[in-house]
């Protein structure tokens, strides 16, 4: 497979966002060659364990601490 059709899905773990004020929300992303976009995908939980537990035990994901230029509401991201 050539790198401009291989495409990195990561999972964006989000506290509170606006969309959804009550609750942690994980979007899925793809990353190519031409850059990132969401997709429809979501994971939404009533507590960050609830999320972390689906993202590590459930998906077999890693997680990757927040960059600290990122996002405030932006937790960490899952690959």
């Amino acid at each position: 497979m050539s790198d401009e059709n291989r495409i990195l899905r990561i999972w964006t773990v989000y506290d509170h966002p606006l969309d959804y004020p009550d609750k942690y929300v994980a979007r899925l992303f793809e990353t190519d060659a031409n850059g990132s976009r969401p997709t429809e995908s979501i994971i939404i939980a009533d507590d960050l364990d609830m999320l972390r537990n689906t993202l590590c035990f459930e998906m077999h994901l890693t997680c990757l601490t927040r960059n600290p230029e990122d996002d405030a509401k932006i937790v960490e991201v899952w690959l």
